[in-house]
């Protein structure tokens, strides 16, 4: 583990108000005071962040069993809420190794949460920015076999991320290094069904000094570009194989606004 930067209370931080809307209790003032504005935005803020986490725990399983995947790096790691990803993967093989990334100096400050890995298995957290993709794949290298397939977790994380800014190019440079066999998970907002509300959202961000991006389907479709999806492909994040647990009951009718998909590397 690396980086030692002080934790900034003075705008909020995706990952503390994520933890907010999960419940959780390790974020700020200026991180409630942002989620209680998304949530004027959209009461069903909580939702989405529980919608979001139950593909992930879905997906992880879904490479496990079915992908026969024992190895994953996981970005933008966020605040541990148990069962994580670890756990998950654990569960269904305890050989699993798994690497974590977050640039959030607290989540660093939990990292022993989630360095509690089975006996056969390891876990490792690298405290990096996305946007550093070579720091990531050689840190990661040192508890993964790049030579085999690893799981490439970038949950809740690309639409942070601009295209000016480079999301593709980081995408294409996090995957290039990883074996053919490997996989890319990810969930993403949109703006597809409520465009009006995804604008003040993305506005609410700017004001802070962050970057929202809600990406149409079809924007969200070219990340996988080269890649094999597995079925259903691209897909609402509640409609993403269901049958492997923790559907999230949901209020109103209108679907949660966020996609999701993954896919294999040739």
């Amino acid at each position: 583990m690396t980086g030692h930067d002080a934790i900034d209370t003075t705008r909020p931080h995706p990952a503390r108000v994520y933890d907010w809307l999960l419940g959780g209790k390790d974020n700020y003032p200026v991180d409630e005071q942002m989620a209680q504005q998304l949530l004027a935005l959209d009461a069903r803020a909580p939702e989405m962040a529980r919608v979001n986490r139950a593909f992930m725990h879905r997906a992880t399983r879904w490479l496990g069993m079915t992908g026969g995947v024992r190895q994953y790096l996981d970005i933008g790691t966020g605040i541990p809420t148990a069962p994580n990803l670890h756990q998950i993967a654990q569960e269904v093989a305890p050989d699993s190794r798994i690497v974590y990334t977050d640039n959030d100096p607290i989540v660093l400050r939990h990292a022993e949460a989630l360095l509690r890995s089975t006996p056969e298995g390891v876990t490792e957290y690298v405290q990096a920015d996305a946007r550093e993709p070579g720091a990531i794949i050689e840190a990661a290298g040192k508890s993964l076999d790049l030579s085999k397939p690893v799981a490439l977790s970038l949950i809740a994380l690309l639409h942070f991320i601009s295209d000016e800014d480079g999301a593709h190019d980081l995408v294409r440079a996090l995957l290039a290094p990883l074996a053919p066999g490997s996989y890319l998970v990810l969930s993403h907002v949109t703006g597809d069904f409520a465009p009006e509300t995804s604008d003040r959202a993305r506005e609410l961000y700017k004001q802070r000094g962050l970057t929202l991006v809600p990406r149409t389907r079809d924007e969200f479709a070219a990340f996988f570009e080269g890649l094999e999806l597995v079925g259903p492909g691209v897909s609402l994040a509640t409609h993403w194989r269901p049958e492997l647990g923790e559907v999230i009951p949901l209020s109103g009718d209108g679907p949660i606004p966020g996609y999701a998909g993954v896919a294999r590397k040739p």
